[in-house]
């Protein structure tokens, strides 16, 4: 049996000599070594030191019902001692993953046919890649496979789904992105809107773009878009008002599908239970992950509309069976997490509790950082936001890219005890805690950033880096 050490140098030490650890300076962190969390709470970690961190971000925008519910530990150990697993190829299934898939249909924010199963967000985009590319098939039209997502858009990892994600560092060094994949302007109004544009004008541009593109790789080639309802790690990008009905002109016109990424914004991080509902969006297809399970155990879905469901059906003739799936599609335990942690967030209201914390943590963001010289932007929707830092607000004006102000930013706020991230590609920090953060713990993690960005703006004078 193996023993589970607690002594933070000697995990320390054994990390460093076996484990391979995603997006990470692998040099640096030879040299460095990791923090090591081995206990959480609510929203609140611990280190192998004892340290204790209110956690920001809910892991990576995804333990929504927060650490240490029994609730879903007990329905994981029921469904462990009754049926671990068993596989669903082949006409075979399980109970909770037709219970789930019952619920995510009544759930839907569009009306919605079936759920199809996976592991992660990644899985679930690469998914809907091949959904999109057998619907076209299966209706004679093999040649509509280019598939458009957005410049700072994250989508997975995946090859195809990190051709999708619009991130440069996620196509360095792997050869991507494929070449089925093109990029469109996102909704970032810092630095894609004219000074002074209006929100309807804005709109109509980006509308503009997206139908240019599509025109200019010809609509009978374009499969699908694909759109996160609020961008998530690309920057907490918030769209302006209209934007997803211009959008669905659009696709509508050129007889392209639309797919909604909810992985991060699915089941109430945006104040309604889907982003699709806040946003104005009507997508064909939809990939969920994260807040499904609040991450205790990993489940991905695609969900997938009538329409795409009856032509993939119909394919069957002349392509055979569907040939797609993974060992643990539709994996039992992973399904009773799921029901369980929908539970709780139905039975403890914490859908609409998510949209009033975040209105409460927009209002601080505001009060902490509105007036800084560092901050050239503030926004997010429900229980998201981000703080953008610029050189200078007017106009505004990026720092170097090598300064890494938004790096600094993340490590001075561990210092104070809270756990917040870098965004890539941008000197921005996010926040995206448990939805069971209080109006107090809400209060102290806006405390504890700005005395970090406080103490990084003052070494960046002292430094010369920066003039205030």
């Amino acid at each position: 049996m193996t023993t589970i050490l607690r002594n933070g140098p000697d995990l320390e030490s054994l990390d460093k000599r076996y484990l391979f650890h995603p997006f990470t300076a692998l040099a640096d962190h030879e040299r460095t070594g990791p923090q090591v969390i081995v206990k959480g709470e609510g929203v609140w970690l611990e280190d192998a030191h004892g340290q204790r961190y209110l956690d920001g971000m809910a892991g990576l925008w995804c333990v929504n019902v927060g650490y240490g519910r029994p609730e879903i530990a007990e329905a994981i150990h029921r469904q462990a001692l009754t049926l671990p697993y068993f596989h669903s190829f082949s006409s075979w299934a399980t109970d909770t993953p037709i219970l789930l898939a019952e619920k995510l249909i009544e759930m839907a924010p569009v009306p919605m046919s079936k759920v199809f199963f996976g592991q992660s967000g990644s899985d679930a985009n690469d998914t809907q890649i091949k959904i999109v590319w057998y619907y076209n098939n299966a209706r004679g039209k093999p040649q509509k496979k280019k598939i458009i997502a957005r410049r700072r858009g994250y989508h997975g990892v995946t090859l195809a789904s990190a051709s999708l994600t619009g991130m440069p560092s996620l196509h360095s060094g792997f050869d991507l992105p494929l070449d089925f994949v093109r990029h469109t302007t996102p909704p970032y109004r810092l630095w894609e809107a004219e000074p002074g544009q209006s929100d309807a004008d804005f709109v109509a541009k980006l509308a503009r773009d997206l139908e240019d593109l599509i025109l200019a790789e010809g609509p009978d080639t374009v499969g699908a878009v694909i759109m996160e309802p609020v961008m998530g790690a690309g920057g907490v990008i918030v769209p302006p008002k209209g934007y997803y009905p211009a959008i669905r002109a659009v696709l509508d016109r050129h007889d392209v599908l639309l797919i909604a990424d909810e992985v991060i914004s699915g089941f109430g991080r945006l104040g309604t239970m889907f982003g699709a509902t806040a946003m104005e969006m009507q997508p064909d297809l939809i990939s969920v992950a994260k807040g499904i399970t609040s991450a205790y155990v990993p489940l991905s879905g695609c969900m997938v509309s009538e329409k795409v469901w009856r032509t993939i059906v119909d394919g069957q003739a002349t392509l055979g069976v569907f040939g797609h799936g993974y060992t643990y599609s539709a994996h039992p335990l992973a399904a009773a997490a799921a029901l369980a942690n929908l539970d709780i967030i139905e039975k403890d209201g914490l859908v609409e509790q998510a949209g009033r914390r975040g209105a409460f943590m927009h209002e601080r963001l505001a009060e902490a950082f509105a007036d800084h010289p560092l901050v050239g932007d503030i926004r997010g929707h429900g229980l998201v936001g981000a703080v953008e830092f610029v050189a200078a607000k007017e106009p505004a004006t990026r720092f170097e890219p090598s300064l890494k102000i938004a790096g600094r930013i993340v490590k001075a706020a561990l210092a104070e005890g809270l756990i917040t991230r870098a965004l890539p590609h941008a000197d921005t920090i996010s926040f995206s805690p448990p939805f069971v953060i209080s109006e107090d713990e809400i209060a102290l993690m806006v405390s504890r950033a700005r005395t970090a960005v406080d103490r990084v703006a003052d070494e960046l004078v002292r430094e010369g880096l920066w003039h205030g």
